[in-house]
């Protein structure tokens, strides 16, 4: 008897599979729920209401402590709905609402203040802004703002991008060999570096690494250019799963030049020196030059880390003291009769 005397207040209704909402006003469940399926065109035999919020039922009981304009979900019998994950869900599976998605979260993320949800709404944007597959400059012009006119795809500029770091690690090696005070001992330094320069060039300076239309055995990402965190030097895989893909956006790709080819036996603490003091007392010729290219430039020793998986201390991981010099030939000795 006392629903008759209470209020009508006011509440926002859609069915499962329709976005647009309405506004209702109703006294209790059952009002509203004739309403709703008046207006929505559904058989009301069966119905049942629940929170657009979390999918929870909207009992009696629970109905009197909704505030105004809660937004509910007209259900039909057998329906269920898990929340507001489920809109997500819905248009997440389908290209059409794509630059809508982009424009509302936009405009989220302008007025955001938390900074749990502004890293949601950035990496929604960098998901729904994923142009991956286009190659050319023509195709994607704001990918390539920034980056020089000689590059007219996304895969030449990537593998420019990771020669340009191998070359880095060369570098050091040809400033350490210059540094060396000895003349004789400089001169093989000189030669062993000009060696190891020689087998880079061979290798076109492995640019294949970052580039995506190299085999699947040379290149470190998936043919779409996704790359996956390999986890700090002293663990087998990354436990946080970071992953990018450099081809997807400008963002991206910006973001990408803070991931690092880390080598897990260091360069400047391990390699470097270890080349040098062999070369002290012995010929470039005695020195097992391919054993230290491969750990200054392949991924033998190299791994793709992500920004926080790179660790700054030291490795202590030694060089392989039997792989440093070349193995002798054991001469057959030959009996005279």
């Amino acid at each position: 008897m006392f629903e008759l005397f209470r209020k009508s207040r006011p509440y926002k209704i859609r069915s499962l599979h329709d976005n647009r909402k309405y506004g209702v006003a109703a006294r209790n469940v059952k009002e509203l729920l004739k309403k709703g399926c008046n207006i929505l065109e559904l058989p009301l035999s069966g119905a049942n209401l629940c929170l657009y919020e979390d999918g929870t039922t909207v009992t009696k009981e629970f109905f009197g402590t909704l505030p105004d304009n809660t937004e509910l979900v007209v259900l039909c019998k057998d329906q269920t709905w898990g929340g507001a994950v489920c809109d997500i869900a819905q248009l997440l599976s389908s290209d059409q609402h794509t630059k809508a998605l982009v424009r509302a979260a936009k405009g989220l993320l302008t007025g955001e203040k938390s900074p749990k949800r502004q890293k949601i709404l950035s990496d929604l944007l960098r998901t729904l802004e994923d142009r991956s597959e286009l190659e050319s400059r023509d195709e994607d012009e704001d990918w390539f703002r920034g980056v020089e006119s000689r590059f007219k795809t996304k895969s030449a500029y990537l593998k420019y991008n990771c020669e340009s770091r191998i070359r880095s690690y060369m570098k050091e090696l040809d400033e350490a060999t210059k540094s060396v005070q000895k003349a004789k001992v400089q001169k093989e330094c000189l030669q062993a570096a000009e060696s190891i320069s020689q087998m880079l060039k061979l290798d076109k300076y492995n640019g294949c690494y970052f580039d995506r239309t190299q085999k699947e055995t040379q290149r470190l990402c998936t043919r779409e250019g996704w790359f996956t965190c390999m986890g700090p030097f002293d663990q087998a895989k990354c436990v946080s799963l970071h992953s990018i893909n450099p081809y997807s956006s400008r963002e991206s790709r910006i973001l990408f030049s803070t991931w690092n080819l880390d080598h897990r036996i260091e360069k400047k603490r391990t390699i470097i020196p270890d080349l040098l003091e062999a070369l002290q007392n012995h010929t470039s010729d005695d020195i097992n030059l391919t054993y230290f290219y491969r750990l200054l430039f392949t991924r033998d020793n190299l791994k793709l880390v992500h920004i926080v998986c790179h660790k700054k201390e030291a490795h202590n991981v030694p060089c392989d003291p039997n792989k440093i010099f070349k193995r002798k030939r054991q001469r057959k000795k030959i009996r005279l009769k």
